[in-house]
């Protein structure tokens, strides 16, 4: 099979199920398509988790509205421009921005906070779920490079179960407003979700692929005890391995992170990871104090710069000397 012509669904579910000497023939060649389209590099980003406040209840993050045991937290604006400061100046280039689904910023807040991390250089990506037209507009008019929305399942039956109170119609708004505003687009989906198959997973990356997003935040489920997924078995981490591998086959030029979550399912995940397409590290870098209480799943796992800089060598590969872009000037970067 030529990866050049995977598009149909039973391409992909047929890959999915690989295992044995296949599967090990399918990571090597994602290995080499990653190579071949985006290099050696492996761009990192710092992460600042900067509000745990969140108006959603998804059934499967630690951040729900319902789970009234977590102490939430808000960084001040001050606060996030501060670490934001100190991480540019020990070489990052690109500073991404996350938060629960938190109403408590006004948009005037987040466009000076972007405002002035421009200032200092680096790339600012957002994370910040759902907004209005207009404040993505206002986000990206203050400089926003990029803006991950995952899409969490493409299947309407499995978006409608994980996320109730959500509209998939909406989010997928979202998406296309983003990605008509100018914005470097990432989305992405979990692995691992009970009554998932192996067609909703094709029909994630078929998703992605129409969608020509920049970048995936692909996953797995990790159980919160503080949701109705407590107790769950962990997945299969070849599952989520195939997955990212066959994205990279499919979409071989976009930014393809290796999560930290991956180090939680599995020992060495993100070494794994980007064994098999990945191409980026985001590093969590909230402050010391914030940092345990943005429990989106359990033993949620850390990696300090030098650390990812060893790990990087260890795989011959180099720390991303640039911020990292998919496209330049509309173009892809090959």
């Amino acid at each position: 099979m030529n990866y050049k012509d995977i598009v149909k669904k039973e391409e992909i579910i047929y890959l999915l199920s690989l295992k044995g000497k296949p599967l090990r023939r399918l990571y090597c060649l994602a290995d080499k398509i990653r190579e071949d389209h985006v290099g050696n590099e492996v761009h990192l980003r710092a992460i600042i988790e900067f509000s745990n406040f969140c108006r959603k209840n998804c059934l499967y993050c630690g951040l729900r509205r319902e789970n009234k045991i977590l102490k939430r937290y808000r960084m001040s604006p001050q606060e996030i421009i501060q670490t934001a400061f100190k991480v540019i100046k020990l070489g990052y280039q690109t500073i991404v921005l996350q938060s629960g689904e938190d109403p408590g910023y006004p948009r005037e807040d987040i466009v000076n906070i972007i405002r002035e991390i421009k200032g200092y250089g680096a790339a600012v990506t957002l994370s910040l779920g759902e907004r209005t037209k207009e404040d993505y507009f206002l986000f990206k008019e203050a400089g926003a490079d990029r803006y991950l929305l995952k899409h969490e399942a493409a299947c309407p039956d499995l978006f409608k179960r994980i996320k109730p109170d959500s509209s998939q119609e909406k989010r997928l708004r979202c998406l296309i407003w983003l990605k008509e505003l100018g914005y470097e687009v990432g989305a992405g989906n979990i692995v691992g979700f009970p009554g998932q198959t192996l067609e909703d997973i094709a029909e994630d990356i078929i998703f992605m692929k129409n969608m020509d997003i920049d970048m995936a935040g692909i996953g797995p489920l990790i159980p919160h005890n503080e949701t109705p997924f407590a107790g769950m078995k962990t997945i299969d981490p070849d599952l989520v391995l195939k997955t990212l591998a066959i994205t990279r086959l499919i979409l071989n030029d976009i930014n393809l992170p290796a999560t930290t979550a991956m180090d939680t399912l599995m020992k060495n995940g993100r070494e794994e990871a980007l064994k098999v397409g990945a191409n980026v590290l985001m590093l969590d870098v909230t402050p010391a104090e914030y940092k345990r209480y943005y429990d989106i799943y359990p033993r949620k796992g850390t990696m300090e710069l030098e650390e990812a800089k060893k790990l990087i060598s260890k795989l011959g590969r180099v720390p991303g000397k640039g911020k990292g872009d998919r496209r330049v000037k509309g173009k892809n970067i090959v």
